[in-house]
């Protein structure tokens, strides 16, 4: 068992390492599901086998030495020397295969169950949400609002609440499922979406937008104008860059672009049913639906809802909309 423990435990280490340097795709839900598998397998077997064995064992030492003990008192022997206390320990002691299998199998599955049901950090990797999510802010999704799913196949097993319109949300990125993508959900099923001259309209109703300060990207150090939007019943702020064109250059050939209308005003879409359409808050530097197309019902993760950390600037910390 040392030697088939030293592969599996060699093949996490293995794919971990590959997927740090950039050899293999990770992906971390499947990693998560197997360990929890290979974990809860060895902690069956060293529940219901190799403690009882090792158990055994002990009590078997000890009626060794209760009958040595009475043997030599017959003889008149009542000074014995030799304690078993250490031996027993020894005899009950996990191996260190079973420690680093059998033992982690509860902070792996409480983890596992955690992530898959109820809520997933993730970390903002670049500026595509400014000004509502900065680089570097860890998040929580809420993964249960939209419907349970299952670990790694992602099939929805609760109905949940829909989307809304204003909502942040994680999804698997379409045109590569193996990466997770935040954006803000700005079209339903069934919308004609328009996005005009950096004007946002939902069938055929201009979205309620108000001028507010500028914002300071500190990291470029650029004063941007900045905007308060009403979608649904939420508000939020956005971005524009006065130096893009409104004109959405470079769109995929994606599914349902048929649907879609580009001029160099920007883009017009009907949003098929079953599908979501997503744009970035930092509205001219974000590759989003107008880029790639639509989102699907079955790639949607969770909702973000909470900044719990960033290193660089703790003041981050809190629920945004």
């Amino acid at each position: 068992m040392q030697a088939l423990t030293s592969v599996v435990l060699g093949a996490f280490v293995l794919y971990a390492g590959s997927w740090y340097f950039g050899a293999v795709e990770g992906n971390f839900a499947l990693l998560l599901f197997l360990a929890t598998v290979v974990t809860g397998i060895y902690w069956l077997a060293e529940r219901f086998y190799f403690l009882p064995q090792r158990q055994a064992a002990a009590a078997a030492l000890e009626a060794h030495d209760l009958h040595r003990r009475a043997e030599l008192d017959k003889l008149g022997i009542k000074q014995v020397d030799g304690d078993i206390a250490q031996a027993r320990q020894k005899l009950l002691m996990q191996p260190w295969w079973l420690d680093w299998t059998a033992g982690l199998f509860p902070v792996i599955i409480a983890v596992f169950f955690l992530r898959s049901f109820l809520f997933e950090p993730f970390k903002i990797p670049s500026g595509s949400m400014i000004p509502t999510l900065l680089v570097g802010d860890l998040i929580l999704v809420n993964k249960f609002t939209y419907g349970l799913r299952l670990p790694v196949l992602n099939t929805k097993i609760t109905e949940g609440t829909p989307p809304k319109r204003g909502d942040v949300m994680v999804f698997r990125y379409p045109p590569k499922p193996s990466l997770d993508y935040i954006k803000r959900v700005v079209g339903l099923p069934g919308d004609k979406v328009a996005y005009l001259n950096k004007r946002l309209t939902i069938n055929g109703n201009p979205v309620e937008t108000n001028g507010v300060p500028e914002f300071l990207d500190t990291d470029t150090m650029r004063y941007f104008k900045q905007y308060e939007e009403t979608l649904g019943d939420k508000k939020h702020r956005f971005l524009n860059d006065d130096d893009r064109p409104a004109f959405v250059a470079g769109a995929d050939n994606f599914e349902g672009r048929n649907g879609c209308s580009y001029t160099v005003e920007g883009v017009t879409c009907t949003v098929p049913e079953g599908h979501y359409f997503m744009m970035g808050d930092n509205r001219d530097n974000s590759l989003d639906s107008r880029y790639w197309g639509f989102v699907p019902e079955k790639n949607i993760v969770g909702k973000a809802f909470f900044v719990w950390m960033n290193l660089g600037n703790i003041k981050r910390i809190g629920s945004f909309d």
